[in-house]
């Protein structure tokens, strides 16, 4: 494929001056001396075996290599291979001898207890570290969620959670106008599928709706969305990891386009987007994150950091601290792809601090074809610039700087007064009403029941 050969040529081009490309004069004024990875875990199967992806197609999906949400065998691969990219990059750069063994508190591995994340930081290590058997600190049972990574309001009143939904109202027009802008695509995910001969056409739908999208802000919780779109999130993130698995661009024998699995994608995104990218959600739900990375930036006896979670924590992180994430090259994921590393580099010219901030991934080729990476065939690696910061001339920011950006998403959380909310209590007839939502199998909701098949509450309902 022509989009295949200019992958090619962008990983040979220009676009890797940042941690790859750094040159003579660059290497010279500068000393590495610490690197933060905040990394996404690497290919998984679908979150849940039996899931509501499974009923929208007669057609098999892929035999995933491991059970519903953990790390796929080729997950592990890729993020070895990532692993000893890094290993090469900071031997390069004399951070760290090669065959390095950690003494002390010089290197830190730190992941959330799902066993994609935790096996994620394991491979990585194995790769980075081949001649240590590196711990990987967890702090909770296997597949347990630890509140560091779990992208949660720990804070909460009535007009701070008005003002996340305003922000979610004034994202690009709003949820609807957002979700309605996937309509095409959409319909491009009910034909791959076939959903109208698929045993959901039997008993939900034939077709992906999202107008009764409905938003849950409480404390303790993660920001939900409930609705129609939460089925074609599900989908989309299927079809995706099908495509890396499968190593095939034609889900059940139809051939799209690069644009087109972007598109799909962009479903996935949109569902993100809404959820954990307004900035006053971010500042709560990131919190425990951007307060552990601005802790380790400030450390003198730290080497290597490598946190290990999911894409909301990419994308919390970067919503609350401004971070503005390049729209992607050689992906399908448009800002944070599988397995990507948000990575800070700390460097030193001999008076004072600065960090640069990548974006590390895996190209879809390099995902699909297991490449070897190295410093001569490295990743994709783009250049993160941060909102209110000026990099100097050599693309830093200066240390001081970013901890001061910091601190101000910190002090906004802080200023978050915690209080009792109010209980929004309806009658158990209106609740019934709410939660059975009528639709016929086009998804087209209705007002009333109609004579035929209607779906009531999920359920299926014939009405002669």
């Amino acid at each position: 494929m022509l989009w295949m050969i200019a992958a090619i040529l962008t990983i040979c081009g220009t676009g890797l001056q940042a941690q790859t490309k750094r040159s003579d004069d660059f290497r010279a004024k500068y000393e590495l001396k610490e690197v933060v990875v905040m990394s996404r875990h690497n290919i998984r199967s679908p979150l849940s075996s039996g899931a509501a992806y499974q009923r929208v197609t007669p057609y098999e999906w892929f035999a995933w290599s491991s059970p519903g949400s953990q790390l796929s065998l080729r997950g592990g691969v890729l993020e070895t291979e990532m692993g000893q990219f890094f290993r090469k990059w900071v031997v390069s750069e004399g951070l760290l001898p090669d065959n390095y063994r950690p003494e002390g508190d010089e290197v830190l591995f730190y992941a959330n207890s799902r066993q994609r994340t935790f096996a994620t930081a394991k491979y990585f290590s194995a790769g980075f570290l081949p001649f240590a058997n590196v711990e990987i600190t967890h702090k909770y049972d296997e597949d347990k969620m630890d509140p560091v990574f779990t992208p949660q309001f720990t804070k909460m009143n009535d007009t701070y959670r008005q003002q996340v939904l305003s922000e979610m109202q004034a994202m690009h027009g709003g949820p609807q106008a957002w979700m309605a802008a996937q309509q095409q695509t959409l319909d491009l995910m009910e034909e791959v599928l076939d959903i109208t001969h698929s045993p959901a056409a039997a008993n939900d739908t034939t077709h992906f709706w999202y107008d009764d999208t409905q938003f849950k802000i409480e404390k303790g919780d993660e920001p939900k969305m409930t609705g129609g779109y939460t089925l074609a999130n599900s989908v989309a993130d299927a079809l995706v990891l099908q495509c890396y698995e499968s190593e095939s661009f034609a889900p059940f024998g139809h051939e799209l386009t690069m644009e087109q699995w972007r598109d799909i994608c962009a479903v996935k995104e949109v569902y993100d987007g809404l959820l954990f990218t307004t900035h006053a959600a971010a500042v709560n739900l990131a919190y425990p994150l951007v307060s552990r990375i601005r802790e380790e930036l400030n450390r003198s006896d730290r080497k290597f950091m490598f946190l290990c979670g999911h894409d909301s924590n990419l994308a919390s992180i970067g919503a609350a601290i401004g971070l503005q994430f390049p729209e992607t090259e050689n992906a399908l994921e448009l800002h944070t792809p599988i397995g990507s590393k948000l990575v800070f580099e700390k460097w030193n010219d001999g008076t004072d601090d600065y960090v640069a901030v990548n974006l590390v991934y895996q190209s879809v080729e390099q995902l699909q074809g297991r490449t070897l990476l190295s410093t001569d065939v490295p990743p994709m690696v783009l250049p993160i610039t941060i909102e209110g910061l000026t990099a100097n001339a050599d693309g830093l920011y200066r240390l001081s700087d970013l901890d001061t950006h910091m601190a101000g998403a910190m002090a906004e959380y802080e200023a978050i007064e915690d209080m009792p909310t109010a209980v929004r209590s309806v009658s158990k007839t209106e609740a019934q009403s709410q939660s059975a939502a009528i639709y016929n199998l086009q998804g087209q909701r209705l007002d009333t029941l109609q004579r035929g098949v209607n779906i009531v509450g999920g359920t299926k309902t014939v009405v002669k």
